[in-house]
């Protein structure tokens, strides 16, 4: 089909996305359990595909994905859970639709690449119940709680103290007990309550997000140390090589 140039280049674009989001599903499909989410995840992966043939006849030409986006969702589905890469598609899903509504009128067979995209954001929408937002606002309490309580309790370490060892040993001991009664108290909280969050997995959500914070909040301290004690032994080797040789009287 003879289209212009600036069609051209829209339908490169376009099958360069298509072709991507094809692997980042095929990919995400494959990294979580088999089932009725795999299916549907693989099912858009084959509708990309075809998408992307669709494109190509208007392009007439291959086009090859982009490798760096599709391992950042599949990492950032990995890493930060399945439901925050599937949110991401979803409103790429969105602008699909708009875009290629935007062409018609000018592309002939548009409408049922514009059907499938919006069937696609619904169909991910469905897809976002994942257990990790369900327990969100556990989540969320424990990264709060941690940044309030123990910012503060550093501060005041770091002025009392002034030692990077102590203050990083008594930050992470502050901060596990902070973590366990935080625990106990979502536990008895999510119990009282009518919801299908289970008190255990709450607790733990929030307990397990109040540690890893602390475990971020006191590792500048941490590396301050090691940094301290590499840089001393480097001082140390330098001084003792720079005597050796002057004692020895080496010339290099």
């Amino acid at each position: 089909m003879e289209i212009d140039e600036e069609l051209h280049q829209q339908a490169l674009a376009f099958q360069r996305n298509e072709i991507t989001e094809h692997h980042i599903y095929r990919r995400l499909a494959g990294a979580i359990k088999a089932g009725e989410n795999r299916r549907i995840l693989k099912k858009i992966a084959e509708d990309e595909l075809r998408h992307y043939r669709e494109w190509e006849r208007y392009s007439g030409q291959d086009v090859p994905p982009n490798r760096l986006r599709i391992w950042v969702y599949y990492l950032m589905g990995r890493l930060l859970g399945f439901t925050f890469a599937i949110k991401l598609m979803e409103r790429g899903e969105a602008d699909a639709s708009e875009s290629y509504a935007k062409l018609k009128g000018r592309l002939d067979g548009l409408d049922d690449l514009i059907r499938d995209e919006n069937e696609h954001e619904e169909a991910l929408i469905g897809l976002l119940d994942e257990e990790r937002l369900r327990y969100a606002g556990s989540i969320v309490l424990g990264l709060n709680d941690a940044l309030v309580e123990l910012t503060g309790a550093l501060a005041g370490l770091t002025l009392a103290l002034q030692d990077t060892k102590l203050i990083a040993l008594s930050g992470l001991i502050t901060g596990i007990a902070a973590a366990l009664s935080m625990g106990a108290s979502e536990y008895l909280s999510t119990r009282s309550e009518k919801t299908e969050r289970h008190p255990l997995r709450a607790s733990l959500y929030t307990g397990t997000a109040y540690i890893l914070t602390v475990l971020i909040l006191i590792l500048p301290y941490l590396i301050l140390e090691m940094a301290g004690l590499s840089l001393g032994v480097a001082a140390f080797s330098f001084v003792i090589g720079y005597i050796f040789r002057a004692l020895l009287g080496v010339e290099v």
